[in-house]
C-alpha cells in the first residue's frame, strides 16, 4: 500500500492526515479536537503536536473556499470608531456587497499580538480574504509572523491584503494597497515652508508605527529640500487621537514656544492641537498655523477649516476587494503561491483656511 503524501504536497491537511501521522484513529483525533470526550494526556499531546506540525485547521466553512458557499472577507481595523480607516472598511464592504460576498469586522485595539491572533483566527474560519487596515508595527518578529500567516492563508486558499502599510519583505503571497504616505507629508510640509514657516511642531504619530515613520520622513525631506534645519526637538510622538494633539501642544508651548505652525499626523490630532492653542489664547491661523492629514469630514467642519492631505481611503477599500476577487477569478493555479502585488494610490494637499504666513509673537512661559 502506497504511503500518503505529506500535506505540504497535497494542500490543506485533513483530519485523516493528522490521524495517520499521530498513529491513531480519526475518531481519536476528533475526540481530542472537540474536547467533549475524556482522553489521556499522552494522546492529547501526541495529537496536538501533529496538529501544530501540519498546521491543521478545523474549519466548518472550508466549503466556501472551494466555491461551495458565500465568500466572506474579514476586515481587521485598529479602532472601529476611527474615521479614516472606517472609510476603507466602507469601501471594502460596498465592493463585497456588489459581488454578493459577506463582510465581518474585527478590531485590534492597537495591539500587535491581538492583530496577529485575529489574522490566525480568520484563517481558521476559512475566510476568502483578510483585509488588514492601518500602519504596521516596525518589529522584526511581528513582520516574520505576519509573513508566516500570509503563506498559511495562501495555502488554505485565502489571501492577505494589507491596506495603508508597506508590503511585507521577501516573496510573500500578500497584496498591498498603499497610498503615497511619505509624499503627502512632504507636500504638506512644503506648503508650510513655502508660507514662510521655519519652526514647525511635528506630531507624526506613534514612533513604532510605519505610518508615522513615513510621515516624519516626508516632513524631514521637505525641510532638506528647502535648506531649512529640521529640529528633532520639535517632534512629539504619540497616539492618533485628539488627547495627544492637545497634550503635545501644551507641552511644546512651555518647552519650545517659538514654533509658528503645527504639522499633525491626522486631522483628529490637529483638532486636539487646535483646542490647546485656543485654550492658551492663541488664534489659528493668525498666531499659529495648523495642518492635518487624512481629509476626513471633520477637517472641513473645524473652525477654521483645516488644510490637510487627502487620502483616497474609500477607493483603497474598493481596490483591495477588487484585487481579491480578481485573484479568485483567476483560479487556484494563479492564486496560490503567487508573488505579492503592490498598488499605490496618490495623495494631494487640500488647501483651506488654517495656514497663513507666520507673525511674530512673544514667548509663553
Amino acid at each position: 500500500m502506497s504511503q500518503r503524501k505529506a500535506p505540504s504536497d497535497a494542500g490543506r491537511a485533513t483530519i485523516r492526515d493528522v490521524a495517520e501521522r499521530a498513529g491513531v484513529s480519526v475518531a481519536s483525533v476528533s475526540r481530542v479536537l472537540s474536547g467533549n470526550y475524556p482522553v489521556s494526556d499522552e494522546l492529547r499531546r501526541r495529537v496536538m503536536k501533529v496538529v501544530r506540525d501540519l498546521d491543521y485547521v478545523t474549519n466548518a466553512h472550508a466549503r466556501s473556499l472551494a466555491g461551495g458557499g458565500t465568500p466572506t472577507v474579514a476586515i481587521l481595523i485598529n479602532n472601529i470608531t476611527g474615521a479614516a480607516f472606517a472609510h476603507v472598511a466602507k469601501g471594502v464592504e460596498g465592493a463585497a456587497t456588489l459581488r454578493g460576498w459577506l463582510s465581518l469586522v474585527g478590531t485590534t485595539g492597537d495591539d500587535p499580538e491581538r492583530e496577529l491572533a485575529l489574522v490566525n483566527l480568520m484563517r481558521q474560519q476559512g475566510v476568502a480574504a483578510v483585509v488588514l487596515l492601518g500602519g504596521a508595527y516596525d518589529y522584526d518578529e511581528y513582520q516574520l509572523r505576519m509573513a508566516r500567516f500570509a503563506r498559511s492563508l495562501d495555502a488554505a486558499g485565502s489571501h492577505l491584503v494589507l491596506v495603508g502599510r508597506p508590503p511585507l519583505e521577501g516573496d510573500v503571497p500578500a497584496t498591498t494597497v498603499d497610498y503615497d504616505n511619505e509624499g503627502g507629508a512632504y507636500a504638506m510640509a512644503s506648503h508650510l515652508l513655502s508660507a514662510g514657516h521655519r519652526r514647525v511642531l511635528v506630531l507624526p504619530g506613534p514612533a513604532e508605527l510605519t505610518t508615522a515613520q513615513g510621515r516624519l520622513r516626508g516632513a524631514r525631506r521637505a525641510f532638506e529640500a528647502y535648506g531649512v534645519p529640521f529640529d528633532p526637538g520639535l517632534v512629539r510622538h504619540g497616539p492618533y487621537d485628539d488627547t495627544h494633539g492637545y497634550d503635545a501642544v501644551v507641552a511644546a508651548l512651555h518647552e519650545t514656544p517659538d514654533f509658528t505652525a503645527v504639522l499633525a499626523g491626522t486631522d483628529v490630532v490637529a483638532a486636539g492641537a487646535m483646542q490647546a492653542l485656543r485654550t492658551a489664547g492663541l488664534r489659528v491661523p493668525e498666531d499659529v498655523s495648523i495642518v492635518g492629514y487624512d481629509d476626513i469630514p471633520l477637517a472641513s467642519q473645524l473652525t477654521p477649516q483645516l488644510t490637510t492631505v487627502h487620502v483616497p481611503y474609500e477607493e483603497m477599500g474598493r481596490v483591495a476587494l477588487r484585487a481579491v476577487a480578481d485573484r479568485r477569478a483567476g483560479g487556484a493555479g494563479r492564486r496560490k503561491g503567487a508573488d505579492g502585488e503592490h498598488l499605490v494610490l496618490g495623495t494631494h494637499v487640500v488647501v483651506r483656511n488654517s495656514v497663513q504666513p507666520p507673525a511674530p509673537r512673544g514667548q509663553l512661559g
